[in-house]
């Protein structure tokens, strides 16, 4: 399997988890040993893997989740980083988010999630240009 199909497979477990309700799959999608941020709409930063769940634990057990489904999500691998570009399209609207991942331990972990709005359409990202023409 390519990194970057692993890597798409590590985005698609966030919303998994995120869909699901699932606290412990979320924790053990967060690195732990690089220092991780996560942007929530509207939030201001938070910044460290305790701050960074206890926001999570918030929204997963607030009762009220929202239905937010990834869609046309492009992958782009540097080495043993990694981040993900992808609509989330929820009842309310969308969303645009970067999900930013490090090799750790030889799998995909979470180090950034920021999502904000977006006014442009949903389209699905354009083929990246060979490694030569770039």
């Amino acid at each position: 399997m390519s990194d970057a199909t692993t890597l798409l497979f590590a985005n698609d477990a966030f919303y998994v988890a995120f869909a699901a309700g699932d606290l412990a799959a979320m924790d053990d999608l967060w690195s732990r040993r690089a220092p991780v941020t996560c942007l929530h709409p509207g939030w201001t930063p938070l910044f460290g893997r305790p701050a960074v769940l206890k926001s999570w634990r918030a929204i997963l057990e607030s009762g009220s989740l929202p239905k937010v489904r990834c869609e046309n999500a492009s992958a782009h691998i540097m080495g043993d980083v990694g981040y993900v570009i992808c609509n989330e399209t929820m009842p309310e609207g969308r969303l645009v988010a970067t999900n930013l991942f490090h090799r750790e331990d030889g799998r995909w972990r979470l180090v950034v999630h920021h999502a904000g709005p977006t006014s442009g359409p949903a389209e699905a990202p354009a083929a990246p240009a060979p490694a030569a023409l770039q």
